[in-house]
């Protein structure tokens, strides 16, 4: 099979049945010469899928195994809202919690401590008192810190819409006399491990805690990012500390001169990082807990509320559905995740993606753009069961 390629305005929606022919080519204009150059693309991406596979780079062989007769289809079809207006909504198309101004400002405070503690090294090597090149890997640092900061903040972190229904597995499970949850405040189906953020005011699937450093929720959409900053805030952390034992211990020469502002600066971001580095050192800690466990902050909370942590039967946390498929490289890239299966990491569905599904099952399209997001093949009966079928065969809802 060739290439999918998608018929709508930005590479969003189903491509017709009518318009693909089984060579993969689009009204059958193209000619020998373009078959030739797709056979030459091919080859050559099927030689660079290999080498990054051997190199630990996982999860490019679904590249060449999706399409209809594959065991993956790619669904980028745009669900969120196009409106460019900042909020929480499903009606925002910007991510962006602005009901809290304590959590903002908090958020703010980030950005400057790192650009602080960024200058204050800077000077540092202007003085000598550090080598160029260690103040350069330390602002590559704090950029990235700050880079992960911005996509934990801007990132949906797992909202759940009004048209979420659960998954085929999960109805399956419980059976048709079983009970789901439902959010008394959202009005909607609540998935397992999610929660109810009353400043985000939506449900987030997998929601471990609301930060105010991030001035957002921490759940299964942007965990990857929160991760990053963890790591790059900690090794900024125990870098700066580094260097500044570096300039104390050999900054001993004529040249070497402290001015009495560099020397204030240093004194406070000595503080700065000893406090950074005791809390990221517990945070980081706290998130590997939940990951190992399975348990997220709230969950575990409650549970050591009512004294039932023992009772937890919960799976750890694959990897894989926090830092997603797309290879080992990306895992230190603030860039979103793209997950094997989007519904099992969220917790549900939708209808819309149903019926993409089914189409793709039906008809042997597959739903396409310029960006590849996968998901497993599922069976016909995934579709029929959960987005049309008999009324009489759903669970039922309770309120929580």
């Amino acid at each position: 099979n060739g290439a999918p390629h998608s018929l709508t305005v930005g590479g969003y929606g189903p491509v017709s049945p009518s318009s693909t022919f089984d060579n993969g080519t689009l009204d059958g204009a193209d000619n020998a010469k373009d078959a030739k150059g797709r056979k030459l693309h091919n080859r050559a991406y099927a030689s660079v899928a290999s080498c990054l596979r051997g190199c630990g780079c996982s999860g490019h062989e679904m590249k060449l195994d999706e399409g209809p007769d594959g065991r993956y289809y790619r669904d980028d079809f745009n669900d969120q809202a196009w409106a460019c207006s900042p909020g929480t909504g499903e009606e925002h198309g910007i991510w962006m919690n602005t009901a809290d101004q304590a959590g903002t400002i908090m958020a703010v405070m980030v950005w400057l401590l790192l650009g602080y503690s960024a200058v204050t090294i800077t000077m540092l090597a202007k003085t000598g008192g550090i080598p160029p090149f260690l103040a350069m890997t330390y602002t590559a640092l704090c950029c990235m810190a700050l880079a992960s900061h911005a996509k934990t903040t801007f990132t949906d972190p797992g909202s759940v819409p009004q048209s979420a229904v659960p998954m085929e597995s999960v109805r399956r499970k419980i059976g048709p006399e079983g009970t789901l949850s439902m959010c008394s405040q959202c009005q909607t189906f609540k998935p397992p491990f999610s929660h109810h953020c009353r400043i985000c005011n939506r449900c987030i699937s997998r929601m471990d805690h609301h930060c105010p450093w991030m001035n957002n929720c921490v759940g299964a959409g942007n965990m990857k990012h929160f991760c990053l900053f963890l790591l790059y805030t900690w090794t900024c952390s125990a870098f700066s500390l580094c260097l500044l034992g570096w300039n104390y211990f050999f900054c001993a020469t004529e040249e070497c001169v402290f001015t009495p502002m560099l020397t204030q600066l240093v004194r406070v971001m000595t503080l700065l990082s000893t406090g950074a580095f005791l809390f990221t050192s517990s945070m980081i800690m706290n998130v590997c807990y939940g990951l190992m466990t399975g348990v997220g902050t709230i969950d575990r909370l409650k549970k050591k509320a009512t004294n039932s942590t023992h009772e937890s039967d919960e799976e750890p946390v694959p990897l894989e559905d926090v830092f997603g498929i797309a290879g080992y490289h990306t895992w230190l890239i603030p860039c979103d995740p793209i997950f094997a299966d989007y519904d099992k990491v969220v917790g549900y569905s939708t209808p819309q993606r149903l019926l993409r599904e089914q189409m793709k099952e039906d008809t042997g399209t597959v739903v396409g753009g310029d960006n590849y997001s996968y998901a497993p093949s599922y069976a016909p009966s995934y579709v029929a069961s959960t987005a049309i079928g008999p009324r009489s065969e759903a669970p039922s809802y309770a309120q929580v």
